[in-house]
């Protein structure tokens, strides 16, 4: 049960759809029935329907004719798309945090990677969302308002879907936390440009992870 004003209701059970998505446990393809929603949470449709309009604005949830509103569907063609903006606009996020991170925000960044030692020798590299998150760390760190608005309000939770679901598993997680530590250190040293390329080249590395994933998932089911 959500308690509190209506808005504060809407963010709440945004918040708790939002999480329930990208970690798999609402289903892709799902349809959101605001009257289910609404039982489940014990708020009122409106509320529902804020939250929902919230998720459409996250890209996790699409409206479709005669259908109403439904969970996204991760797929390889999206995630091209995806990942050149956010190769693009991420790259020039890590540039921009080397030049403009404190050095207290640089020193909060190593910080964060030696504490995540542990986890990743566990082979299990999930990053909660926001200050523990690494790249969550260099968009803000970029302080570009205009750059951390596109990259945190419209995509973030997008990206994490697929890093979430698709992404962290494997030899891929030792090596995507080797690329962190090498894209902290360019920072550390206040080395935009080349900052800029190691991130470029890590989210070139983990959209290639994914696709690999979409290539095995599709013969599993071929051998069904």
């Amino acid at each position: 049960m959500i308690k509190g004003d209506t808005s504060s209701m809407a963010e709440l059970c945004f918040v708790s759809l939002r999480d329930a998505i990208v970690e798999g446990k609402v289903k892709q393809g799902s349809k959101l029935s605001e009257t289910k929603i609404a039982e489940q949470y014990q708020v009122s449709r409106a509320v529902v329907r804020d939250a929902i309009a919230k998720l459409e604005v996250c890209r996790l949830v699409e409206r479709k004719p005669n259908i109403g509103a439904k969970v996204i569907s991760l797929n390889e063609a999206s995630l091209n798309e995806l990942y050149q903006v956010r190769s693009a606009l991420e790259a020039l996020a890590a540039r921009l945090a080397a030049n403009n991170m404190t050095k207290q925000q640089r020193q909060q960044l190593i910080s964060l990677l030696d504490s995540q030692k542990s986890v990743v020798r566990s082979n299990n590299y999930y990053q909660e969302a926001g200050d523990v998150d690494f790249h969550y760390h260099i968009i803000t760190g970029s302080n570009n308002q205009s750059l951390v608005d596109l990259l945190l309000g419209s995509i973030y939770y997008l990206v994490r879907m697929y890093r979430v679901q698709l992404g962290m598993t494997g030899p891929r997680v030792s090596n995507a936390y080797f690329e962190h530590q090498q894209i902290a250190m360019a920072i550390e040293r206040q080395d935009g440009e080349l900052a800029e390329m190691l991130m470029r080249r890590h989210i070139q590395y983990s959209m290639q992870t994914i696709i690999d994933k979409f290539a095995a998932n599709s013969i599993s089911q071929l051998q069904l």
